[in-house]
């Protein structure tokens, strides 16, 4: 069988419609590589991750992304937790402070200081 050869028009011959014909297939490709390339960078980042869920499995490109969004979502809640986490504690120092600092003013309007009053303050100070 002969092989074909297709003749391609030059550019300034092709109507935009040609052209956009002709590129289509090659854009698409582009578009595809791009999504493939991006799925497998996610596949190693989380590997230690699906191998913890689906040791020993090829994974499909929808389970790669399935799994990274229940990964992400995970995080997410951690995130969130820690954060209140941290925001309570602030919560209890700044409390903590703000009774410290009343307690001294308060045992500072007393001229005299008796021995409990002077174990308290040593004791607030640790």
């Amino acid at each position: 069988m002969a092989p074909n050869t297709v003749f391609l028009e030059p550019d300034n011959l092709l109507t935009p419609k040609e052209k956009n014909k002709l590129r289509k297939p090659v854009v698409e490709k582009m578009r595809r590589d791009r999504i493939n390339s991006s799925i497998e960078q996610l596949k190693l980042l989380l590997e230690k991750e699906f191998q913890r869920h689906q040791p020993n499995s090829k994974l499909e490109k929808a389970d790669i992304l399935e799994m990274t969004v229940s990964y992400l979502k995970q995080q997410s809640q951690l995130q969130m937790k820690r954060s209140f986490h941290k925001s309570s504690q602030f919560d209890f120092r700044e409390g903590y402070s703000r009774c410290l600092q009343e307690a001294f003013y308060f045992l500072s309007l007393h001229k005299v200081r008796t021995e409990t009053q002077t174990k308290l303050l040593s004791h607030f100070q640790k």
